[in-house]
């Protein structure tokens, strides 16, 4: 079923341009369907914040359930943004008082970008961890990305991360290790997810705290662990919202900072992800880099519009089925009022009824 424009936010236009189906609010008015509510916190950088936007609705969008779905995006203090983002957020994002204040049926909380060594010590831990404390009470399952499962995960359970000898960064392929839960109901035994990161919470550290990994990678480590109850909380590792475009948009931002100097090397191509036509693009490519950093010339064009047509996506029909699965749950064990399903007797410990 498709989203609700129940505000002005930019990106229902957006979606709507690019073929994605969009309700306009006098239209959901007149039909009898049940309503979810999900919230996004958006806690990416400026320049992915619209992109992060656009990605998860459309992950929203696609789902099956006879449900019309309303999207409240919001974030929290201790980021630092520009004038152009902060008017984005100020115009069309809730606030969490707000949020609370009208309740969800589920929370997407995106990854973010850090700059120090411990989560604790990021300006934006304590209003992020106030998220989380209000969302374990109050909203039927959290599903948190990247930068937010290893802040949930260090909050709620005490393991930090391990930083990695080098950046996590490609497209993986992944075995499904529990396909009886219904979180991985009818999708690929094997599938592809992107990564992108420093740093990694290793499968036998979330065991040790009664985690459930269901898809893990020889490569990339686990990418879709559930809470000990199956579902109250989804952790992703992965970016499955990722666009096809997303990781080039990451690589050509590393060529730009290394003719800047910002970096020393030349960034390496993302695994898996670029093929042989792509790579010879690029290679030239870096060639006018390194000569244009050395000569201090102005750099030509990176060829964006070249690569595209070489470009695959391999997970965004099993992305669709996972949120479509979780949603369907969400929807199965929600009260109307959006109250906790425990209240009505649902088990805590086993909302889905798991054996």
């Amino acid at each position: 079923m498709p989203i609700v424009a129940h505000t002005n936010l930019p990106t229902f236009q957006r979606l709507l341009e690019e073929g994605e189906d969009i309700l306009q609010p006098a239209r959901a008015s007149h039909q009898h369907i049940r309503e979810l509510h999900i919230g996004l916190l958006n806690i990416m950088p400026d320049a992915a914040l619209e992109a992060t936007e656009r990605q998860f609705f459309r992950l929203v969008g696609a789902c099956n359930q006879i449900a019309q779905f309303h999207v409240h995006p919001f974030t929290i203090d201790g980021l630092e943004r520009g004038p152009e983002a902060q008017a984005h957020i100020t115009n069309y994002y809730e606030s969490f008082d707000q949020i609370k204040r009208d309740g969800l049926d589920a929370l997407i909380i995106s990854g973010a970008n850090v700059t120090h060594a411990h989560l604790s010590e990021e300006s934006f831990w304590q209003p992020l961890t106030e998220v989380f404390s209000w969302a374990r009470q109050n909203v039927t399952s959290i599903l948190c990305s990247c930068l937010a499962t290893h802040a949930l995960i260090e909050y709620c359970y005490g393991i930090e991360r391990t930083p990695q000898p080098e950046k996590r960064w490609g497209v993986f392929s992944h075995k499904v290790l529990l396909r009886t839960h219904p979180l991985v109901a009818e999708i690929n035994s094997r599938f592809d997810v992107p990564h992108s990161r420093f740093n990694e919470i290793y499968q036998s550290d979330m065991e040790q705290k009664g985690l459930k990994a269901l898809a893990t990678s020889k490569q990339a480590g686990v990418h879709l662990a559930v809470s000990a109850d199956g579902f109250r909380v989804v952790f992703f590792q992965g970016h499955p919202e990722y666009d096809d475009i997303s990781l080039l948009k990451e690589y050509k931002r590393e060529v730009i900072r290394f003719y800047q100097g910002e970096r020393d090397d030349y960034p390496p191509f993302p695994e898996n992800y670029f093929d042989e036509e792509a790579q010879q693009i690029l290679l030239t490519y870096k060639t006018h880099v390194k000569n244009a950093k050395e000569t201090q010339q102005p750099l030509d064009i990176f060829p964006e519009e070249a690569i595209l047509d070489y470009l695959d996506n391999t997970w965004r029909d099993t992305a669709k089925a996972v949120f479509n699965n979780w949603l369907g749950k969400v929807y199965q064990i929600t009260n109307l009022d959006r109250r906790l399903p425990f209240m009505d007797g649902i088990d805590p410990k086993n909302p889905l009824g798991l054996n």
